[in-house]
């Protein structure tokens, strides 16, 4: 087969580097690709929203198969985009379509979805500029801290937790006001449900579903969880502490009431299904939906994966996932994220990265980097994650911190307690 990935992070490095292990692979090409894509496929200069520029690329290499990465093609619509198209209708998208994507598209869709269909996740309201006071009385209802998502996407900035009421209120009439653009002329204002998150993968063909590694990653920049959201700075698989008996909970209670009720809704979804779950006291509760595989989940998910991931994608186009079996690593796979200076807020680019033939039993995935001549250069905040495989959580990191030593670039930074909490 011919396959193209769609996006340029560290998860579709990921997902690149798995795909290229098939026999069943012919040619791979990512769009737009970065520095470690480039060891693995041809990258090709397309935005992961030029659909057309994607539908050309299709057509002159002869792809069978899309794999969309990030949401903001699936949430745009790429899906429908070739399944109305005449001549990209053949070709197989594994991505869920327009309305399977408001999963993660709508914080109130995905609430009202799950209250719909009985799956666990904290109590709700949604609000918008004129209900802003029905809001702010909402939230004295609350106990502390309080809860506000932006409804729509907003690159992952969109979620505050504030302890005191009187600024949460501040903050709920700033975010309908257009805080988070567009992003925000609904907020969802939801308890606060403590706890220890987890998150959990599934893929699915609208029929059938396989639940691969369940995964745990660290959001914030700073050591013991403090300071700003990232867009993740390290991750573990498998979870200690999600057992059988739990993960059983998340299969009766969320995976399957999930594939139902997007059956009895005519979603077409074929595709990951990332579940952000809080196990409060061991039952499981939905946070929120992806409609993607998570980054930097994918860099320790993807690796415990022994199944050829080209067969498990074309049995996902081809509806038939329910016959496969799915094997998996025993090992844990720890991954460090090393990070530019200033990153999550302004950093400087085109920093050359040295060190990377240096690495030893870790597995090096890019996300901002590209190719400037012969070297490679940082271009995005997360700049390399490094997986590695241990026989426990403290020996997987010891190989990962070993390695984030050797690779350098000015300003690198990178958290040295991921797994703190496990």
């Amino acid at each position: 087969m011919n396959i193209l990935i769609i996006g340029g992070g560290g998860r579709e490095h990921a997902l690149a580097w798995k795909m290229a292990q098939s026999p069943q692979l012919e040619k791979l090409f990512i769009a737009p690709g970065n520095a470690g894509t480039a060891e693995v496929g041809t990258n090709v200069p397309i935005s992961v929203e030029d659909f057309e520029g994607i539908k050309k690329l299709v057509l002159d290499e002869g792809i069978d198969m899309v794999v969309v990465g990030p949401e903001v093609p699936l949430v745009t619509g790429i899906t429908d985009f070739f399944k109305t198209d005449l001549y990209l209708r053949n070709v197989a998208v594994i991505g869920p379509d327009k309305r399977g994507a408001e999963l993660e598209g709508s914080k109130d869709v995905a609430k009202v979805f799950m209250e719909d269909n009985n799956i666990p996740t904290g109590q709700f309201r949604t609000f918008i500029d004129y209900t802003v006071a029905e809001g702010k009385d909402y939230l004295a209802t609350l106990e502390a801290p309080y809860v506000l998502k932006a409804d729509g996407l907003a690159a992952g900035k969109g979620v505050l937790i504030i302890d005191e009421l009187e600024e949460a209120q501040q903050e709920l009439e700033k975010m309908v006001k257009g805080k988070f653009g567009k992003a925000s002329a609904k907020v969802v204002v939801e308890e606060h449900l403590a706890g220890i998150e987890l998150s959990v993968f599934v893929l699915t063909d609208g029929e059938g579903y396989v639940i691969l590694p369940e995964a745990k990653d660290y959001k914030r920049i700073g050591e013991g969880d403090t300071g700003l959201n990232t867009g993740g700075m390290g991750a573990i698989s498998p979870v200690p502490f999600a057992d059988k008996a739990f993960l059983e909970k998340v299969e009766e209670r969320i995976v399957k009431p999930t594939i139902k009720g997007l059956k009895q809704r005519k979603i077409d979804y074929k595709g990951f299904i990332f579940i952000g779950l809080m196990n409060k006291g061991g039952d499981p509760y939905v946070i929120e939906y992806n409609v993607r595989m998570g980054d930097p989940e994918s860099e320790v998910v993807l690796p415990r994966i022994k199944t050829d991931f080209v067969e498990l994608m074309k049995a996902t186009a081809e509806g038939r996932l329910s016959e496969m079996e799915i094997e998996l690593d025993d090992r844990t796979v720890s991954t460090v994220m090393l990070v530019s200076g200033g990153y999550p807020g302004s950093y400087k680019k085109g920093k050359e990265i040295t060190g990377l033939d240096q690495v030893e039993g870790s597995v090096v995935f890019h996300a901002g980097t590209k190719l400037d001549g012969e070297n490679v250069v940082t271009s995005g905040g997360r700049v390399i994650a490094l997986s590695s495989y241990g026989a426990s959580i403290k020996e997987a990191l010891e190989a990962s911190y070993r390695n984030a030593e050797k690779i350098q670039f000015e300003g690198k930074y990178y958290r040295s307690d991921i797994g703190f909490d496990l």
